[in-house]
Protein backbone atom coordinates (compact mmCIF):
# COMPACT_ATOMS: atom_id res chain seq x y z
CA UNK A 1 0.00 0.00 0.00
CA UNK A 2 1.12 3.53 -0.80
CA UNK A 3 0.16 5.70 2.04
CA UNK A 4 2.00 9.25 2.67
CA UNK A 5 2.13 8.91 6.92
CA UNK A 6 2.26 11.77 9.35
CA UNK A 7 4.08 11.85 12.57
CA UNK A 8 3.72 9.28 14.57
CA UNK A 9 1.21 7.47 12.34
CA UNK A 10 2.17 3.51 11.49
CA UNK A 11 3.50 2.83 8.09
CA UNK A 12 1.33 -0.46 7.89
CA UNK A 13 -1.90 1.05 7.08
CA UNK A 14 -3.60 -2.46 7.17
CA UNK A 15 -4.38 -1.83 10.96
CA UNK A 16 -6.80 0.86 10.26
CA UNK A 17 -10.03 -0.04 10.06
CA UNK A 18 -12.15 1.82 6.54
CA UNK A 19 -13.41 4.04 8.38
CA UNK A 20 -10.17 5.39 10.61
CA UNK A 21 -8.62 6.01 7.35
CA UNK A 22 -11.57 7.78 5.76
CA UNK A 23 -11.19 10.07 9.03
CA UNK A 24 -7.47 10.25 8.55
CA UNK A 25 -7.97 11.34 5.35
CA UNK A 26 -10.72 13.77 6.01
CA UNK A 27 -8.48 15.46 8.77
CA UNK A 28 -6.00 15.47 5.73
CA UNK A 29 -7.91 16.96 3.36
CA UNK A 30 -9.13 19.71 5.75
CA UNK A 31 -6.05 21.06 5.68
CA UNK A 32 -4.38 19.09 2.65
CA UNK A 33 -7.53 19.40 0.28
CA UNK A 34 -7.80 23.51 1.61
CA UNK A 35 -3.79 22.44 0.51
CA UNK A 36 -1.35 20.45 0.76
CA UNK A 37 0.59 23.10 2.40
CA UNK A 38 -1.48 23.11 5.58
CA UNK A 39 -0.04 19.89 6.67
CA UNK A 40 2.48 22.77 8.47
CA UNK A 41 -0.23 23.00 11.17
CA UNK A 42 -1.28 19.62 11.61
CA UNK A 43 -0.90 18.71 15.52
CA UNK A 44 2.00 16.56 16.93
CA UNK A 45 2.87 13.31 16.73
CA UNK A 46 1.46 12.51 20.23
CA UNK A 47 -2.04 14.11 19.08
CA UNK A 48 -2.00 12.25 15.76
CA UNK A 49 -1.42 8.61 17.63
CA UNK A 50 -4.66 9.59 19.78
CA UNK A 51 -7.11 10.75 17.26
CA UNK A 52 -6.05 8.29 14.25
CA UNK A 53 -4.35 5.02 15.42
CA UNK A 54 -5.56 2.12 17.61
CA UNK A 55 -3.63 1.46 21.04
CA UNK A 56 -1.63 -1.22 19.52
CA UNK A 57 0.27 0.81 15.86
CA UNK A 58 3.87 1.98 16.29
CA UNK A 59 5.03 5.46 15.42
CA UNK A 60 6.60 5.80 11.95
CA UNK A 61 8.21 7.89 9.54
CA UNK A 62 7.79 11.90 9.72
CA UNK A 63 7.18 13.45 6.93
CA UNK A 64 6.50 17.22 4.98
CA UNK A 65 3.96 18.25 2.39
CA UNK A 66 3.80 19.09 -1.01
CA UNK A 67 5.52 22.11 -1.72
CA UNK A 68 4.16 23.23 -5.20
CA UNK A 69 0.73 24.03 -5.29
CA UNK A 70 -1.60 26.72 -6.50
CA UNK A 71 -5.21 27.71 -7.23
CA UNK A 72 -6.15 28.62 -10.82
CA UNK A 73 -3.11 29.62 -13.28
CA UNK A 74 -3.53 32.01 -15.74
CA UNK A 75 -2.90 30.66 -19.10
CA UNK A 76 -4.52 30.28 -22.50
CA UNK A 77 -8.11 30.48 -22.84
CA UNK A 78 -7.50 26.87 -23.90
CA UNK A 79 -6.12 25.55 -21.33
CA UNK A 80 -7.32 24.35 -18.15
CA UNK A 81 -6.06 25.64 -14.48
CA UNK A 82 -3.42 23.80 -13.18
CA UNK A 83 -2.81 24.93 -9.45
CA UNK A 84 -4.26 27.79 -7.09
CA UNK A 85 -3.84 30.88 -7.49
CA UNK A 86 -0.42 31.20 -9.36
CA UNK A 87 2.42 28.64 -9.79
CA UNK A 88 1.97 25.39 -11.11
CA UNK A 89 0.39 22.40 -9.05
CA UNK A 90 2.82 19.62 -8.25
CA UNK A 91 2.54 16.58 -10.89
CA UNK A 92 2.08 13.51 -9.97
CA UNK A 93 1.89 9.98 -11.82
CA UNK A 94 -1.12 8.31 -9.79
CA UNK A 95 -1.25 4.38 -11.41
CA UNK A 96 0.52 2.43 -8.11
CA UNK A 97 -2.01 -0.63 -8.98
CA UNK A 98 -1.66 -3.75 -11.43
CA UNK A 99 -5.12 -4.24 -11.34
CA UNK A 100 -8.46 -2.58 -13.11
CA UNK A 101 -10.69 -0.86 -10.72
CA UNK A 102 -13.76 -1.14 -12.73
CA UNK A 103 -15.52 -4.08 -15.15
CA UNK A 104 -17.78 -1.86 -17.22
CA UNK A 105 -19.24 -4.83 -18.89
CA UNK A 106 -20.75 -6.37 -15.55
CA UNK A 107 -20.71 -2.68 -13.72
CA UNK A 108 -19.01 -4.04 -10.53
CA UNK A 109 -16.58 -2.31 -8.76
CA UNK A 110 -13.07 -3.82 -7.21
CA UNK A 111 -10.70 -1.42 -5.44
CA UNK A 112 -7.42 -1.12 -7.22
CA UNK A 113 -4.29 -1.75 -4.46
CA UNK A 114 -3.00 -5.05 -5.09
CA UNK A 115 -3.83 -8.16 -3.06
CA UNK A 116 -5.96 -5.83 -0.71
CA UNK A 117 -8.29 -5.78 -3.82
CA UNK A 118 -10.87 -8.12 -1.92
CA UNK A 119 -9.87 -7.93 1.55
CA UNK A 120 -11.60 -4.75 2.26
CA UNK A 121 -14.52 -4.96 1.12
CA UNK A 122 -16.08 -7.83 2.60
CA UNK A 123 -15.13 -5.86 5.88
CA UNK A 124 -16.33 -2.38 4.92
CA UNK A 125 -19.79 -4.18 4.23
CA UNK A 126 -19.59 -5.78 7.86
CA UNK A 127 -19.01 -2.24 9.17
CA UNK A 128 -21.29 -0.61 7.16
CA UNK A 129 -23.71 -0.44 10.53
CA UNK A 130 -20.95 0.89 12.41
CA UNK A 131 -20.25 3.41 9.89
CA UNK A 132 -24.04 4.78 9.51
CA UNK A 133 -23.79 5.21 13.54
CA UNK A 134 -20.57 7.07 12.96
CA UNK A 135 -22.15 9.48 10.43
CA UNK A 136 -25.35 9.96 12.60
CA UNK A 137 -22.87 11.12 15.22
CA UNK A 138 -21.17 13.48 12.71
CA UNK A 139 -24.86 15.07 12.00
CA UNK A 140 -25.24 15.52 15.34
CA UNK A 141 -22.53 17.66 15.77
CA UNK A 142 -23.69 19.99 13.27
CA UNK A 143 -24.71 23.04 14.79
CA UNK A 144 -27.46 23.32 12.12
CA UNK A 145 -29.14 21.24 9.62
CA UNK A 146 -26.53 21.28 6.42
CA UNK A 147 -29.84 21.82 3.65
CA UNK A 148 -31.27 24.19 6.21
CA UNK A 149 -34.83 24.31 7.51
CA UNK A 150 -36.23 24.90 3.66
CA UNK A 151 -33.13 24.07 1.41
CA UNK A 152 -32.20 27.90 1.51
CA UNK A 153 -35.72 29.14 -0.26
CA UNK A 154 -35.02 32.15 0.21
CA UNK A 155 -38.77 34.18 1.16
CA UNK A 156 -39.02 37.03 -1.33
CA UNK A 157 -39.98 36.26 -4.84
CA UNK A 158 -37.30 38.26 -6.70
CA UNK A 159 -34.69 36.81 -5.27
CA UNK A 160 -36.18 33.05 -5.73
CA UNK A 161 -36.73 33.66 -9.41
CA UNK A 162 -32.91 34.78 -9.23
CA UNK A 163 -32.21 31.35 -7.59
CA UNK A 164 -34.05 29.44 -9.77
CA UNK A 165 -32.57 30.93 -13.14
CA UNK A 166 -29.28 29.86 -11.42
CA UNK A 167 -30.45 26.27 -11.14
CA UNK A 168 -31.41 26.04 -14.84
CA UNK A 169 -28.50 27.16 -15.69
CA UNK A 170 -26.52 24.22 -13.77
CA UNK A 171 -29.15 21.88 -15.30
CA UNK A 172 -28.44 23.18 -18.59
CA UNK A 173 -24.71 22.66 -18.24
CA UNK A 174 -25.38 19.19 -17.03
CA UNK A 175 -27.31 18.58 -19.71
CA UNK A 176 -24.83 18.93 -22.01
CA UNK A 177 -22.30 17.55 -20.68
CA UNK A 178 -24.20 14.47 -20.34
CA UNK A 179 -25.27 14.23 -24.31
CA UNK A 180 -22.00 15.09 -25.59
CA UNK A 181 -19.26 14.65 -22.67
CA UNK A 182 -20.37 11.99 -20.88
CA UNK A 183 -17.65 10.54 -18.73
CA UNK A 184 -14.81 12.36 -20.13
CA UNK A 185 -13.66 15.39 -18.07
CA UNK A 186 -14.68 18.81 -19.69
CA UNK A 187 -16.98 19.32 -22.16
CA UNK A 188 -16.09 21.58 -25.50
CA UNK A 189 -19.24 23.07 -26.08
CA UNK A 190 -18.87 24.51 -29.48
CA UNK A 191 -17.86 21.24 -30.97
CA UNK A 192 -20.28 19.50 -28.66
CA UNK A 193 -17.79 16.81 -27.83
CA UNK A 194 -15.83 15.79 -24.42
CA UNK A 195 -12.51 17.27 -23.29
CA UNK A 196 -10.04 14.54 -21.42
CA UNK A 197 -6.42 16.66 -21.30
CA UNK A 198 -3.72 15.40 -19.16
CA UNK A 199 -4.29 17.67 -15.82
CA UNK A 200 -5.63 14.22 -14.38
CA UNK A 201 -3.18 11.56 -15.31
CA UNK A 202 -5.90 9.52 -17.02
CA UNK A 203 -8.59 9.85 -14.66
CA UNK A 204 -11.72 10.95 -16.34
CA UNK A 205 -15.54 12.43 -15.09
CA UNK A 206 -14.42 15.42 -13.35
CA UNK A 207 -17.34 17.53 -14.09
CA UNK A 208 -19.06 14.28 -12.39
CA UNK A 209 -17.72 14.34 -8.97
CA UNK A 210 -16.98 18.17 -8.89
CA UNK A 211 -20.97 18.46 -10.09
CA UNK A 212 -21.99 15.81 -7.30
CA UNK A 213 -22.34 18.58 -4.09
CA UNK A 214 -23.83 21.07 -6.51
CA UNK A 215 -26.40 18.87 -7.86
CA UNK A 216 -27.52 17.54 -4.53
CA UNK A 217 -27.49 21.09 -3.03
CA UNK A 218 -29.82 22.49 -5.65
CA UNK A 219 -32.15 19.65 -5.40
CA UNK A 220 -31.78 18.04 -8.86
CA UNK A 221 -32.13 14.71 -7.33
CA UNK A 222 -32.03 13.06 -10.78
CA UNK A 223 -29.17 14.19 -11.87
CA UNK A 224 -27.15 13.52 -8.76
CA UNK A 225 -28.24 9.63 -8.96
CA UNK A 226 -27.05 9.64 -12.67
CA UNK A 227 -23.47 11.09 -11.24
CA UNK A 228 -23.88 8.65 -7.97
CA UNK A 229 -23.98 5.69 -10.52
CA UNK A 230 -20.98 6.83 -12.60
CA UNK A 231 -19.17 7.27 -9.68
CA UNK A 232 -20.05 3.87 -8.29
CA UNK A 233 -19.88 1.77 -11.21
CA UNK A 234 -17.74 3.49 -14.20
CA UNK A 235 -14.95 6.06 -11.90
CA UNK A 236 -11.97 4.07 -12.93
CA UNK A 237 -9.46 5.41 -9.77
CA UNK A 238 -6.21 3.71 -11.74
CA UNK A 239 -4.42 6.23 -13.50
CA UNK A 240 -0.89 5.40 -15.71
CA UNK A 241 -0.35 9.39 -16.78
CA UNK A 242 1.41 12.32 -15.61
CA UNK A 243 -1.25 14.44 -13.13
CA UNK A 244 -1.70 17.18 -11.20
CA UNK A 245 -1.67 16.24 -7.37
CA UNK A 246 -3.44 19.32 -6.08
CA UNK A 247 -6.21 19.67 -9.01
CA UNK A 248 -7.18 15.61 -8.12
CA UNK A 249 -7.16 16.35 -4.54
CA UNK A 250 -9.30 20.12 -4.51
CA UNK A 251 -11.55 18.43 -7.43
CA UNK A 252 -12.00 14.33 -6.68
CA UNK A 253 -11.26 13.95 -3.22
CA UNK A 254 -12.83 17.06 -2.43
CA UNK A 255 -15.72 16.45 -4.37
CA UNK A 256 -15.72 12.87 -2.96
CA UNK A 257 -15.54 13.89 0.41
CA UNK A 258 -18.07 16.63 0.41
CA UNK A 259 -20.70 14.20 -1.37
CA UNK A 260 -19.88 11.90 1.71
CA UNK A 261 -20.98 14.60 4.38
CA UNK A 262 -23.69 15.78 2.46
CA UNK A 263 -25.20 12.36 1.71
CA UNK A 264 -23.67 9.80 3.50
CA UNK A 265 -23.60 7.37 0.97
CA UNK A 266 -21.08 4.75 1.46
CA UNK A 267 -19.49 4.53 -2.29
CA UNK A 268 -18.14 8.46 -1.77
CA UNK A 269 -16.33 7.11 1.49
CA UNK A 270 -15.29 3.83 -0.31
CA UNK A 271 -13.64 5.66 -3.44
CA UNK A 272 -12.36 8.54 -1.13
CA UNK A 273 -10.14 5.85 0.89
CA UNK A 274 -9.07 4.00 -1.92
CA UNK A 275 -8.19 7.40 -4.28
CA UNK A 276 -6.44 8.94 -0.98
CA UNK A 277 -4.47 5.97 -0.64
CA UNK A 278 -2.64 6.67 -3.93
CA UNK A 279 -2.60 10.17 -3.48
CA UNK A 280 -0.31 10.09 -0.05
CA UNK A 281 2.38 8.39 -0.60
CA UNK A 282 5.79 8.88 1.70
CA UNK A 283 8.49 10.93 0.37
CA UNK A 284 10.29 11.46 2.96
CA UNK A 285 10.07 15.36 3.85
CA UNK A 286 11.14 17.00 0.65
CA UNK A 287 8.39 16.47 -2.09
CA UNK A 288 9.76 16.02 -6.19
CA UNK A 289 7.24 16.35 -8.51
CA UNK A 290 7.05 13.29 -10.36
CA UNK A 291 6.12 9.86 -8.77
CA UNK A 292 6.70 6.95 -10.73
CA UNK A 293 3.89 4.67 -11.75
CA UNK A 294 5.82 1.50 -11.77
CA UNK A 295 7.60 1.46 -9.05
CA UNK A 296 5.76 4.07 -7.08
CA UNK A 297 9.20 5.67 -5.94
CA UNK A 298 9.73 9.23 -6.33
CA UNK A 299 12.00 10.23 -9.46
CA UNK A 300 13.63 13.46 -11.54
CA UNK A 301 14.50 14.81 -8.05
CA UNK A 302 12.81 18.48 -9.02
CA UNK A 303 12.10 19.60 -5.69
CA UNK A 304 10.44 23.22 -6.19
CA UNK A 305 8.35 25.21 -3.44
CA UNK A 306 6.89 27.80 -6.47
CA UNK A 307 3.68 29.03 -6.70
CA UNK A 308 2.62 28.74 -2.85
CA UNK A 309 1.70 32.76 -3.11
CA UNK A 310 -1.32 33.82 -2.06
CA UNK A 311 -3.16 30.85 -1.55
CA UNK A 312 -1.36 30.14 1.18
CA UNK A 313 -2.87 32.53 3.30
CA UNK A 314 -6.18 31.29 2.45
CA UNK A 315 -5.43 27.73 3.79
CA UNK A 316 -3.96 29.30 7.28
CA UNK A 317 -7.80 30.79 7.80
CA UNK A 318 -9.79 27.93 6.43
CA UNK A 319 -7.41 25.64 8.27
CA UNK A 320 -8.24 27.04 11.63
CA UNK A 321 -11.91 27.26 11.13
CA UNK A 322 -12.28 23.77 9.96
CA UNK A 323 -10.86 23.18 13.44
CA UNK A 324 -13.49 24.58 15.15
CA UNK A 325 -11.03 27.75 15.85
CA UNK A 326 -8.85 25.64 17.63
CA UNK A 327 -5.47 25.38 15.53
CA UNK A 328 -3.91 28.57 17.24
CA UNK A 329 -0.79 28.14 15.52
CA UNK A 330 -2.76 28.86 11.58
CA UNK A 331 -4.65 31.36 13.62
CA UNK A 332 -1.43 33.19 14.59
CA UNK A 333 0.21 32.25 11.51
CA UNK A 334 -2.94 34.06 9.91
CA UNK A 335 -3.01 37.41 11.17
CA UNK A 336 0.76 37.58 10.92
CA UNK A 337 0.88 37.23 7.47
CA UNK A 338 -2.28 39.51 6.83
CA UNK A 339 -0.10 42.40 8.44
CA UNK A 340 2.66 41.96 6.20
CA UNK A 341 0.48 41.82 3.37
CA UNK A 342 -1.08 45.06 4.27
CA UNK A 343 2.19 46.42 4.92
CA UNK A 344 3.96 45.22 1.42
CA UNK A 345 0.92 44.40 -0.81
CA UNK A 346 -2.41 46.32 -0.37
CA UNK A 347 -2.22 49.33 -2.09
CA UNK A 348 -4.85 52.54 -3.33
CA UNK A 349 -5.15 53.54 -6.75
CA UNK A 350 -5.35 57.56 -8.04
CA UNK A 351 -9.21 56.63 -8.27
CA UNK A 352 -9.35 55.21 -4.95
CA UNK A 353 -9.82 51.67 -5.62
CA UNK A 354 -7.92 49.12 -2.67
CA UNK A 355 -5.88 46.18 -4.67
CA UNK A 356 -3.37 43.74 -3.76
CA UNK A 357 -0.48 44.17 -5.65
CA UNK A 358 2.11 41.76 -6.14
CA UNK A 359 5.88 41.31 -5.47
CA UNK A 360 8.30 40.41 -8.31
CA UNK A 361 12.16 40.27 -7.23
CA UNK A 362 11.60 43.21 -4.37
CA UNK A 363 9.42 45.61 -6.97
CA UNK A 364 6.33 46.03 -6.70
CA UNK A 365 4.30 44.84 -9.94
CA UNK A 366 0.83 47.02 -10.00
CA UNK A 367 -1.22 44.14 -11.17
CA UNK A 368 -4.17 42.09 -9.57
CA UNK A 369 -5.44 38.77 -11.17
CA UNK A 370 -9.00 37.20 -11.50
CA UNK A 371 -7.53 34.33 -8.75
CA UNK A 372 -6.88 37.27 -5.92
CA UNK A 373 -10.31 38.46 -6.17
CA UNK A 374 -10.71 35.52 -3.76
CA UNK A 375 -9.17 37.55 -1.64
CA UNK A 376 -12.30 39.44 -0.59
CA UNK A 377 -13.95 36.57 1.05
CA UNK A 378 -10.63 35.10 2.53
CA UNK A 379 -10.20 38.17 4.87
CA UNK A 380 -14.03 38.74 5.47
CA UNK A 381 -14.42 35.16 7.01
CA UNK A 382 -11.17 36.08 9.07
CA UNK A 383 -12.19 39.49 10.30
CA UNK A 384 -14.41 38.18 13.34
CA UNK A 385 -11.76 36.32 15.15
CA UNK A 386 -8.89 38.69 14.00
CA UNK A 387 -7.88 41.50 17.14
CA UNK A 388 -10.56 43.34 18.66
CA UNK A 389 -9.67 46.81 17.51
CA UNK A 390 -9.00 45.28 13.54
CA UNK A 391 -12.20 43.28 12.75
CA UNK A 392 -14.11 46.17 11.58
CA UNK A 393 -10.65 47.03 9.62
CA UNK A 394 -10.74 43.50 8.32
CA UNK A 395 -14.11 43.36 7.11
CA UNK A 396 -13.89 46.86 5.67
CA UNK A 397 -10.91 46.01 3.58
CA UNK A 398 -12.57 42.93 2.30
CA UNK A 399 -15.51 44.97 0.77
CA UNK A 400 -12.98 47.34 -0.78
CA UNK A 401 -10.73 44.70 -2.50
CA UNK A 402 -14.63 42.97 -3.40
CA UNK A 403 -15.59 46.14 -4.89
CA UNK A 404 -12.10 46.72 -6.65
CA UNK A 405 -12.84 43.06 -8.34
CA UNK A 406 -16.84 44.28 -9.43
CA UNK A 407 -14.99 46.70 -11.20
CA UNK A 408 -12.77 44.97 -13.14
CA UNK A 409 -16.07 43.19 -14.30
CA UNK A 410 -17.89 46.53 -14.76
CA UNK A 411 -14.85 48.57 -16.73
CA UNK A 412 -15.62 45.94 -19.77
CA UNK A 413 -17.67 45.51 -22.50
CA UNK A 414 -19.29 42.20 -21.49
CA UNK A 415 -19.34 42.94 -17.72
CA UNK A 416 -17.17 39.95 -17.22
CA UNK A 417 -13.33 40.44 -15.80
CA UNK A 418 -10.67 39.57 -17.29
CA UNK A 419 -7.76 37.49 -16.38
CA UNK A 420 -5.49 40.11 -14.67
CA UNK A 421 -5.83 44.39 -14.36
CA UNK A 422 -3.60 46.59 -13.66
CA UNK A 423 -3.45 49.78 -12.06
CA UNK A 424 -0.38 51.52 -13.51
CA UNK A 425 0.15 53.80 -16.46
CA UNK A 426 -3.35 55.57 -16.24
CA UNK A 427 -4.95 52.02 -16.29
CA UNK A 428 -7.70 51.42 -13.17
CA UNK A 429 -8.99 48.14 -12.65
CA UNK A 430 -8.47 47.23 -16.82
CA UNK A 431 -6.21 44.53 -18.60
CA UNK A 432 -3.55 46.53 -20.80
CA UNK A 433 -2.30 43.45 -22.26
CA UNK A 434 -4.33 41.30 -24.66
CA UNK A 435 -2.73 37.82 -23.07
CA UNK A 436 -4.90 39.32 -19.79
CA UNK A 437 -8.13 40.10 -21.54
CA UNK A 438 -9.55 36.14 -21.60
CA UNK A 439 -12.61 35.06 -19.38
CA UNK A 440 -12.76 31.29 -18.82
CA UNK A 441 -15.89 31.24 -16.56
CA UNK A 442 -13.75 31.85 -13.17
CA UNK A 443 -15.81 32.27 -9.86
CA UNK A 444 -13.67 34.08 -7.43
CA UNK A 445 -15.09 37.17 -7.80
CA UNK A 446 -18.52 35.77 -7.35
CA UNK A 447 -17.23 33.51 -4.22
CA UNK A 448 -16.23 36.90 -2.63
CA UNK A 449 -19.60 38.47 -3.36
CA UNK A 450 -21.70 35.15 -1.84
CA UNK A 451 -19.14 35.73 1.17
CA UNK A 452 -19.37 39.19 1.13
CA UNK A 453 -23.19 39.01 1.37
CA UNK A 454 -22.81 36.02 3.99
CA UNK A 455 -21.66 39.08 6.39
CA UNK A 456 -22.91 41.73 5.92
CA UNK A 457 -26.09 41.26 3.91
CA UNK A 458 -25.56 44.39 1.98
CA UNK A 459 -27.81 44.15 -1.20
CA UNK A 460 -25.57 45.19 -3.72
CA UNK A 461 -23.63 42.16 -3.49
CA UNK A 462 -26.47 40.28 -4.69
CA UNK A 463 -27.35 43.18 -7.20
CA UNK A 464 -23.63 42.29 -8.79
CA UNK A 465 -23.89 38.70 -8.71
CA UNK A 466 -27.10 39.16 -10.90
CA UNK A 467 -25.11 40.92 -13.10
CA UNK A 468 -22.94 38.23 -13.64
CA UNK A 469 -25.70 36.15 -14.13
CA UNK A 470 -26.91 38.48 -16.90
CA UNK A 471 -23.37 38.48 -18.13
CA UNK A 472 -22.97 35.02 -18.61
CA UNK A 473 -25.97 34.07 -19.65
CA UNK A 474 -25.58 36.84 -23.01
CA UNK A 475 -22.05 35.99 -23.62
CA UNK A 476 -21.48 32.44 -22.04
CA UNK A 477 -23.88 30.41 -23.03
CA UNK A 478 -24.04 28.34 -26.34
CA UNK A 479 -26.38 25.96 -27.80
CA UNK A 480 -24.73 23.32 -25.95
CA UNK A 481 -23.39 24.57 -23.00
CA UNK A 482 -21.39 27.38 -21.30
CA UNK A 483 -18.01 28.43 -23.10
CA UNK A 484 -15.44 31.06 -21.61
CA UNK A 485 -14.46 34.05 -24.10
CA UNK A 486 -11.19 35.34 -25.11
CA UNK A 487 -11.85 39.02 -24.83
CA UNK A 488 -13.93 40.60 -22.09
CA UNK A 489 -13.32 44.09 -23.81
CA UNK A 490 -15.03 42.41 -27.09
CA UNK A 491 -18.47 43.58 -28.22
CA UNK A 492 -18.01 40.55 -30.19
CA UNK A 493 -16.90 37.67 -28.20
CA UNK A 494 -15.03 34.89 -29.32
CA UNK A 495 -15.67 31.49 -27.07
CA UNK A 496 -13.08 29.19 -26.26
CA UNK A 497 -15.18 25.72 -26.39
CA UNK A 498 -14.39 24.90 -22.98
CA UNK A 499 -17.04 23.94 -20.03
CA UNK A 500 -14.66 24.42 -17.45
CA UNK A 501 -15.82 21.98 -14.41
CA UNK A 502 -14.89 24.34 -11.84
CA UNK A 503 -17.71 26.13 -13.45
CA UNK A 504 -20.46 23.56 -12.46
CA UNK A 505 -18.53 23.18 -8.99
CA UNK A 506 -17.91 26.77 -8.02
CA UNK A 507 -18.78 29.43 -10.19
CA UNK A 508 -22.64 28.01 -10.42
CA UNK A 509 -22.88 26.99 -6.88
CA UNK A 510 -21.62 30.35 -5.04
CA UNK A 511 -24.38 32.08 -7.21
CA UNK A 512 -26.58 29.43 -5.83
CA UNK A 513 -25.82 30.01 -2.45
CA UNK A 514 -25.71 34.11 -2.64
CA UNK A 515 -29.43 34.17 -3.91
CA UNK A 516 -30.16 31.15 -0.58
CA UNK A 517 -31.20 32.03 2.65
CA UNK A 518 -27.68 31.80 4.96
CA UNK A 519 -28.83 28.45 6.61
CA UNK A 520 -28.17 26.68 3.64
CA UNK A 521 -24.30 24.94 4.43
CA UNK A 522 -23.81 27.51 7.30
CA UNK A 523 -20.52 29.16 7.50
CA UNK A 524 -20.31 28.16 10.80
CA UNK A 525 -20.68 24.39 10.02
CA UNK A 526 -18.98 24.10 6.80
CA UNK A 527 -16.00 25.56 5.39
CA UNK A 528 -15.45 25.37 1.34
CA UNK A 529 -12.04 23.81 -0.34
CA UNK A 530 -10.40 25.48 -3.05
CA UNK A 531 -12.63 23.98 -5.45
CA UNK A 532 -16.24 25.51 -3.45
CA UNK A 533 -16.48 21.76 -1.94
CA UNK A 534 -17.81 22.20 1.66
CA UNK A 535 -16.29 20.16 4.43
CA UNK A 536 -17.92 19.87 7.99
CA UNK A 537 -15.94 22.24 10.81
CA UNK A 538 -14.33 19.08 12.72
CA UNK A 539 -15.66 19.15 16.12
CA UNK A 540 -13.69 16.32 17.85
CA UNK A 541 -15.34 16.63 21.48
CA UNK A 542 -18.42 16.50 20.31
CA UNK A 543 -17.80 13.62 18.09
CA UNK A 544 -16.05 11.68 20.47
CA UNK A 545 -19.27 12.02 22.71
CA UNK A 546 -21.36 11.16 20.04
CA UNK A 547 -20.05 8.57 18.60
CA UNK A 548 -20.50 4.79 18.04
CA UNK A 549 -17.83 2.93 20.29
CA UNK A 550 -15.76 -0.13 18.93
CA UNK A 551 -12.51 -1.58 20.19
CA UNK A 552 -12.42 -0.83 24.00
CA UNK A 553 -14.28 2.31 23.68
CA UNK A 554 -12.63 4.25 20.90
CA UNK A 555 -14.59 5.68 18.13
CA UNK A 556 -14.50 5.44 14.19
CA UNK A 557 -14.24 9.04 14.15
CA UNK A 558 -11.36 9.30 16.59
Amino acid sequence: MVFRKLPGVSASGMGLRLSQKFVFLLFLSGLVTLCFGALFFLPDSVRLKRIFLSKNENPAVTVGSDNELSKKVPGDPEHLRAGLKGGEGANVKLKVSRKPSVTHGARTVERSVGSRAQDERSPARAQEPAARDDYEAFKKCLLKPALGKNKGTPSDSETLQRREKVKEMMKFAWDNYKRYAWGQNELRPLTRNGHIGNMFGGLRGASIVDSLDTLYIMGLMEEYEEAKEWVQNNLNLISNGEASLFEVNIRYVGGLLSAYYLTGAEIFKQKVVELGEKLLPKPHGLYPNFLSPVSGNWVQHHVSIGGLGDSFYEYLIKSYLMSDKTDQEAKKMYYSAMEAIETNLVQKSPGGLTYVAEWRGGILDHKMGHLACFSGGMIGIGADDGPTEQRQHYLDLAAEITHTCHESYSRSATKLGPEAFRFDAGAEATATRLSDRYYILRPEVIESYMYMWRLTHDPKYREWGWEAVEALEKHCRVDAGFSGIRDVYASTVSHDNMQQSFFLSETLKYLYLLFSDDDLLPLEDWVFNTEAHPLPVIRKTCLQEHGAKHDHGQTDLE
